[in-house]
């Protein structure tokens, strides 16, 4: 009897460190999975297989600037340039009084309801900025027809005073709807930006948080266009387009961008 009890917990003891065994290897294949995952998302300039089967596009391929051209141009201006993987613009350390070696750039073609995604770092004391919806206009700059999502060194850009409330910071609505809650990473570090527009509905989001949220050609957005500076420049201006084309401003200093993709809606 007491040799069957023997055999019973030694066949016990073996199933449980059987179990156990089959437990760890289910865990080391899970965790193999997962370390893929991170590592799909981790590339640069590079749509993931499930970005693919979403209908995501590359806008910039980090080698050349293949679709890019200057605005009201044929090609890329010379203070633009395709550098590690970025596509940047080479600031002239003058400011906005020093773009006339570059000028913004467009991607050559228009959306309507699109999800825009893009990484940016902006130099110290720098400012720039992603225009939507622009429209292209003989002698005007883009800035005069399109809304613009704000690039900016808070801490160190004038532009980080002025305005309305905050809202020429990094992410707002430029002129128009303050970024909140302000989390604009500091100059030379990488930020995530999110732009969504669908039907009139436009929403910009900033490393991973929804910062302004609004609504196009309704009597909220006229009323507060009224009160910018827009009408001055452009007394169309709340007409906002439809359909137009995205955008990346010289403002005379540097900055990068990567990531750039789309998803139309």
């Amino acid at each position: 009897m007491r040799k069957f009890f023997s055999y019973l917990l030694t066949g016990v003891m073996f199933l449980a460190v059987a179990c156990t065994g089959g437990q760890k290897k289910a865990g080391t294949t899970s965790e193999a999975q997962d370390s893929a995952k991170v590592e799909e998302v981790a590339a640069d300039n590079a749509l993931t297989s499930a970005e693919k089967q979403e209908g995501w596009t590359l806008l910039f391929n980090g080698q050349n600037a293949e679709g890019w051209r200057g605005v009201n141009k044929t090609v890329l201006p010379g203070a633009w340039k395709v550098d590690q993987g970025t596509l940047m613009c080479q600031g002239s350390g003058k400011g906005e009084a020093g773009a006339d070696n570059g000028g913004d750039i467009l991607y050559d073609k228009k959306f309507k309801n699109f999800h825009l995604k893009l990484d940016w770092k902006i130099a110290e004391g720098g400012n720039s900025g992603i225009f939507y919806l622009g429209q292209e206009v003989a002698d005007w700059p883009i800035y005069k027809t399109a809304p613009e999502m704000q690039i900016l060194d808070n801490e160190r850009h004038p532009d980080a005073l002025l305005g309305k409330d905050g809202n020429r910071k990094a992410g707002s609505l430029y002129d128009l709807i303050p970024a909140k809650p302000q989390n604009a990473k500091p100059a030379g570090e990488w930020n995530n930006i999110e732009i969504i527009c669908f039907k009139g509905t436009v929403v910009h989001k900033q490393n991973g948080a929804t910062v302004v949220e609004y609504h196009l050609w309704t009597d909220d957005w006229k009323a507060m266009v009224a009160d910018s500076k827009f009408p001055a420049l452009n007394e169309n201006f709340a007409n906002v387009a439809e359909e137009g084309f995205i955008a990346l401003q010289d403002h005379g200093d540097s900055v990068f961008f990567k990531n750039i993709k789309i998803r139309e809606l």
